[in-house]
């Protein structure tokens, strides 16, 4: 059944990445002849080209020529530099920018997602369910960022579940080290260190064994957000750049942001186009959807990943204006999928229509993405 299950997730990851390759190379072939007197490229460029947009010019700055910091503007520090270097070092093998980032994502992300199942087998003992719950993931419609897109989503999950996995198998050192390396691909330190804490602590108490200081080790996970405050410091004097740039995409923390005024005034505006309000609609959803199952979450798989739902889930949802984003972050919160599974159990109609309805929305998204289109 483990080879079983393992064969059968790699089989739809393998066909997830070609759908959803094709799917954006048309759309990125359609958004590129929009222009009559645009060149023909080869089949594969369409592919890169179609997985390479909006935050991904971003990364290929970072990645070429490094971070830049201007006070109350959109800038490049927004984003944390693990990524960027990680492209930075396949570009030297040979590909290009974007080939490279691509690329980064296509190792990350189909290994991220088959770690999620060998995790999901150590929380739960029924290995069809286990699998239920990768699926679903791997056919979560915003789940094609993890099969291509030019953006850190698949370093992060893959580093997160990587570590939570060696911490479920005793080994402690390496989960900090390898959470510690994840704190520097997103600025979600607070749930990194509070889940691997957290889950750290119960995973003693449920084997009978004592506390000891050695256990505080999940502290350093923060090593890599801290290290890349320091250099924010050294380099441009303000170490919270990456907090403060955000004023620069109308994001400064505030009442405004925690009550989503933007949200409420551009969707009950009559002046927003059906595409933006349907979009930040779906949005808002899913991040309820999601917070509402943070607390099965603690309930079926305990205290240590309930705390760091509760944290990922949490600080994207007060911090953005308006959801944008939320659909996109909400796959690292990857115990909410296992929650999900085991919620639907002795639900498999409803399981089998989310993954039909996820398999339709990746090909779809992916084509829009290749269009262009903003989706999260």
């Amino acid at each position: 059944m483990v080879r079983s299950a393992s064969r059968t997730l790699a089989l739809v990851i393998l066909a997830a990445v070609l759908a959803c390759a094709v799917s954006a190379g048309v759309g990125a072939w359609r958004f590129h002849h929009k222009d009559p007197k645009a060149p023909v490229v080869r089949l594969d460029e369409y592919v890169v080209m179609g997985w390479v947009g909006w935050d991904s010019s971003w990364y290929m700055r970072i990645a070429q020529d490094g971070y830049e910091y201007t006070p109350g503007q959109q800038n490049s520090v927004a984003f944390f530099p693990l990524y960027p270097l990680a492209i930075r070092a396949v570009e030297r093998l040979g590909p290009n920018v974007y080939q490279a980032g691509v690329l980064v994502t296509l190792l990350c992300g189909p290994l991220a997602l088959l770690l999620f199942l060998r995790w999901a087998r150590t929380r739960v003992e029924d290995e069809t369910t286990a699998l239920q719950a990768a699926l679903l993931l791997a056919l979560y419609p915003f789940t094609f960022f993890l099969y291509g897109v030019m953006y850190s989503d698949a370093l992060f999950l893959l580093l997160v579940v990587g570590a939570f996995l060696l911490l479920e198998k005793g080994h402690l050192v390496t989960a900090v080290l390898l959470g510690a390396v994840a704190t520097a691909a997103r600025p979600v330190a607070p749930a990194v260190v509070l889940g691997l804490m957290a889950r750290r602590l119960e995973w003693k108490r449920e084997r009978g064994l004592r506390w000891s200081a050695l256990d505080l080790l999940p502290v350093l996970s923060a090593l890599g957000f801290g290290l890349y405050m320091l250099y924010l410091g050294e380099r441009f004097g303000a170490p919270f750049a990456f907090a403060e740039t955000q004023a620069g995409w109308g994001q400064a923390p505030g009442w405004e942001s925690w009550l989503k005024v933007h949200w409420l005034h551009t969707v009950f505006s009559h002046a927003t186009n059906g595409e933006t309000r349907l979009r930040l609609i779906l949005h808002g959803l899913l991040t309820l959807g999601a917070l509402a199952l943070v607390w099965p979450t603690f309930r079926r798989l305990g205290w240590g990943y309930g705390v760091f739902c509760a944290a990922l889930v949490g600080i994207p949802t007060v911090a953005t204006k308006d959801f944008m984003g939320m659909g996109r972050y909400l796959i690292s919160a990857f115990p909410l999928f296992l929650t999900l599974a085991l919620l639907l159990r002795d639900r498999p109609r409803v399981r089998q229509a989310l993954l039909a309805v996820g398999a339709v929305s990746l090909v779809l998204l992916s084509a829009a993405f290749g269009l262009d289109h903003y989706i999260s």
